[in-house]
């Protein structure tokens, strides 16, 4: 039997994710959602449909009433409302109803756009999340955010919309090329960082483990990543509060990658948000220059940058005031009072952030090293 953790919503079993090595379990999962009575629309986009499209919907095909693929372009740039009109077109031409399912086979963006549609087609139908990439299995997949881009502002569209299953096939991370794994990385290692000094720790004693995707290390990775997103969104479902802990790297992180229209993986972007993040804690005095210098330097060897030329310090600021975590007119940025603990601080200053933007900003001094 597959691993699994159980999510809670409202202090209620909510629903399971299910770690396995491949495919051949899938069926047996989704036999609990009575899918003989069910049409499945399979949601992916054009990469993830080319690899897994057929073999996913090929096992649902004569278990389900009708099994469908619908692809849309790979890329950050696709995750918008157009893309979820097409979905949307494609559902009513297919005639689902409220009691059919869609699945959503990808990475981030696939189940980011997936959930909306399932959140707002008919006022909500059931859906199931496939995450295939190591940022969806370790992030995105897990705790109900749903939601597109609005012209090139990241998620400003959305809702919270709980997925029935997580089925987490821990062997698509094989086909992920290094930019995309590592870029994924960034997030398993935030974990560490704002909630798990013990795992952060694991992480680096298992470098070449998970360099060389040895599947156990990666499963017992992404199931130790996952159980310290559990505890966080259970605690804080709708980020009210802690929730808001798991946005470590993402406030200078969005804004980098929407200044870069979107040329960086999401993933690097957040590792240079983390850095500078931590550069703002060492400059409070909760981290010690050898523990910032220390953080920044670990990102290294998991092929993540910790500096990018070609940005603007304070054409950056401004797009960090157009951030969705806003609050009064003031940023709730996270900082970190020490490895595994993290904080949301008010009191961040303009100053402060075009200090940390020009801390990651590559100079020749940085070419010459």
């Amino acid at each position: 039997m597959a691993d699994r953790l159980t999510i809670n919503y409202e202090k209620k079993p909510c629903y399971d994710i299910v770690f396995a090595s491949d495919f051949s379990g899938l069926l047996e999962e989704l036999k609990d959602f009575n899918i003989e009575e069910r049409k499945i629309a399979v949601i992916a986009d054009s990469n993830t449909a080319s690899l897994f499209g057929e073999e996913v919907r090929k096992i649902l095909e004569g278990n389900c009433k009708k099994a469908i693929l619908h692809s849309f372009p790979a890329g950050e740039e696709h995750k918008t409302l157009d893309t979820v009109k097409g979905i949307y077109k494609k559902l009513i031409e297919e005639k689902l109803d409220r009691k059919d399912l869609l699945i959503a086979l990808g990475g981030g963006v696939v189940g980011d756009i997936t959930g909306f549609t399932a959140a707002t087609y008919l006022r909500g139908v059931d859906f199931i999340q496939i995450p295939t990439t190591l940022l969806s299995q370790c992030d995105s997949s897990i705790g109900g955010k749903t939601g597109v881009d609005f012209d090139g502002y990241k998620n400003m569209v959305g809702a919270f919309y709980m997925p029935k299953l997580v089925y987490m096939n821990i062997g698509t991370l094989k086909t992920l090329d290094g930019r995309q794994f590592y870029s994924g990385f960034a997030e398993v290692m935030k974990h560490g960082l704002i909630k798990d000094a013990m795992f952060y720790e694991w992480l680096l004693d298992n470098l070449y483990e998970i360099q060389d995707r040895e599947p156990d290390v990666l499963e017992e990775m992404v199931m130790r990543s996952c159980t310290i997103k559990k505890l966080v969104v259970e605690k804080d479902p709708k980020e009210l509060g802690d929730r808001a802990l798991l946005n470590f790297g993402h406030t200078i992180g969005h804004a980098i990658e929407k200044y870069k229209n979107f040329e960086m993986l999401h993933g690097e972007c957040v590792a240079l948000g983390a850095v500078a993040a931590a550069f703002i804690s060492w400059k409070h005095n909760w981290l010690s220059m050898e523990e910032y210098y220390e953080i920044r330097d670990m990102f290294v060897p998991f092929h993540l940058p910790i500096t990018v030329d070609d940005i603007e310090p304070e054409e950056i600021l401004a797009l960090t005031k157009s951030d969705k975590k806003m609050t009064a007119g003031q940023i709730r940025f996270v900082l970190l009072k020490k490895v595994g603990k993290a904080v949301i601080d008010t009191t961040v200053s303009d100053e402060d952030i075009l200090n940390a933007v020009r801390e990651i900003l590559f100079s020749d001094e940085d070419a010459k090293a």
